[in-house]
């Protein structure tokens, strides 16, 4: 039988050894700075797309300074028509992908969608007024709200916000899909003479198409749609709330 001589401290020696082997993991390592920045990276980006793309707004509270600075469109489901120049919208961020209309579905009533929607003014318009709180209707301000309801009641449609106004709603262009192209409902609105380009100065957005909707205001004048066949018997919207809400 062969026997082997033990000696003190080999096993010590293999393991230095085997230690001096192995690859250096300290922290400051470039390999793992460079793994930590991606980790880092993708994390950062993961929750900008969250809340650029995927996060829900609810109320007027969740818009960013961001989105109205930048005009982030949001997609969304109008749940009421209020009145002739204003809607609720549900926001439903990335449609269809996202699984709305089939796995997500859109709260009905009006409990469930309490607290869950936005107020949208439509810019650069101005429609009839209805009666509130004793005073009179406009003439035609129950042709905007019933045109306005039949176009985009139920329907999903795009805004553009701009601001939000001292009423707390959310000024924005708003766009819809029908059987003959993308329609901007203001612009739409102002071609029937069933609003007209709004007149004050202060909360006044237009985006870009302040002239385009002035086009189109002209013209309806001058075709006498709408409220424009009510000729000198005509005020305005700005002048009723100059009248009836200001002591003007």
């Amino acid at each position: 039988m062969q026997i082997r001589a033990f000696t003190p401290g080999a096993g010590a020696a293999s393991a230095t050894a085997a230690a001096a082997a192995a690859p250096d993991i300290s922290l400051f390592h470039p390999k793992v700075l460079l793994l930590s920045a991606g980790i880092s990276t993708s994390i950062i980006l993961g929750y900008r797309v969250y809340r650029r793309y995927i996060r829900r707004i609810r109320t007027y509270l969740d818009i960013t300074p961001e989105i109205l600075d930048k005009n982030h469109r949001l997609y969304g489901y109008v749940t009421r028509v209020g009145d002739g120049d204003n809607f609720r919208f549900y926001h439903t961020p990335g449609g269809i992908l996202l699984g709305w209309g089939w796995l997500r579905q859109i709260p009905t009533g009006r409990t469930a969608l309490k607290d869950e929607t936005l107020m949208i003014r439509l810019c650069g318009i101005d429609a009839p007024e209805r009666a509130h709180w004793g005073k009179p209707a406009q003439p035609y301000s129950e042709e905007a709200l019933n045109w306005l309801n039949d176009y985009l009641i139920g329907r999903y449609v795009s805004i553009t916000p701009y601001s939000i106004d001292q009423y707390k709603r959310v000024v924005a262009r708003a766009e819809v899909w029908k059987w003959n192209g993308k329609k901007d409902v203001s612009a739409e609105m102002i071609k029937s003479g069933l609003a007209m380009v709004y007149e004050g100065k202060v909360g006044a957005e237009f985006g870009n198409n302040e002239s385009w909707y002035r086009t189109l205001e002209s013209r309806a004048k001058y075709l006498k749609k709408g409220l424009w066949s009510l000729g000198k018997k005509l005020t305005t919207p700005g002048e009723y709330k100059k009248i009836h809400y200001r002591g003007e």
